[in-house]
């Protein structure tokens, strides 16, 4: 999955020109209930003005809260100027920029705003990964780390006809023990389907309903 899978589109995003005051900035954070937006210098991408950012400007600064969001711009307090995005990146290396800080801008080569992807649309596309959204059982189990351990157990699931929601493994090091969580759809048959994984080697370490 490439970024531009979950991007959210310029003409659906909140953003500021970087001329705006703060003032004009923070209602549009508070009215959005979000944390940051991106702020543009006509079409092109110029930054990120975040609320923690404007109340750590006007800790710096003092003075009266009026007159300092009235007086400052969005552009004296931009951040994430350089953090950026092209749309083309992979998902899953975007997940770990998006860690600490609420949005990254995608942009193109001309460097003209094209949408965001924010921290909360990452950790959702994480959780589709693990099926979060969707009754079933969720399975966890280890196998040794050999050739074909996947390819076997798509193999036991197929003869048992079992949908597989999601299937996510770990330990991607030398180790010689790989653990995976699988969820399929409950069914009648769940008993005989685990019992046929260990059989072919798989160690149960958990199952519960989800």
């Amino acid at each position: 999955m490439f970024v531009k899978s979950i991007m959210i589109p310029k003409y659906k995003c909140v953003t500021a020109q970087q001329e705006e005051t703060l003032q004009s900035v923070l209602e549009k954070l508070d009215s959005n209930e979000i944390d940051g937006v991106p702020v543009l210098d006509g079409d092109k991408y110029a930054g990120v003005v975040t609320r923690y950012g404007i109340f750590q400007e006007y800790f710096n600064t003092g003075g009266q809260k009026d007159e300092f969001l009235q007086n400052k711009l969005a552009k004296d307090v931009l951040c994430l100027q350089d953090q950026i995005l092209h749309g083309i990146e992979i998902f899953e290396n975007t997940l770990v920029k998006l860690k600490d800080i609420p949005l990254m801008a995608v942009i193109d080569e001309n460097g003209k705003f094209q949408g965001i992807v924010t921290r909360s649309d990452a950790l959702d596309q994480f959780q589709s990964a693990f099926g979060v959204h969707r009754e079933g059982v969720r399975i966890a189990f280890t196998s040794v780390e050999t050739e074909g351990r996947i390819a076997r157990l798509a193999d036991i699931a197929h003869q048992f006809h079992e949908h597989i929601i999601s299937l996510v493994t770990f330990d991607e090091t030398d180790k010689l023990v790989r653990r995976i969580v699988m969820k399929i759809e409950k069914k009648d048959n769940i008993d005989k389907f685990i019992k046929k994984l260990e059989q072919s080697g798989f160690r149960i370490l958990d199952i519960h309903d989800v």
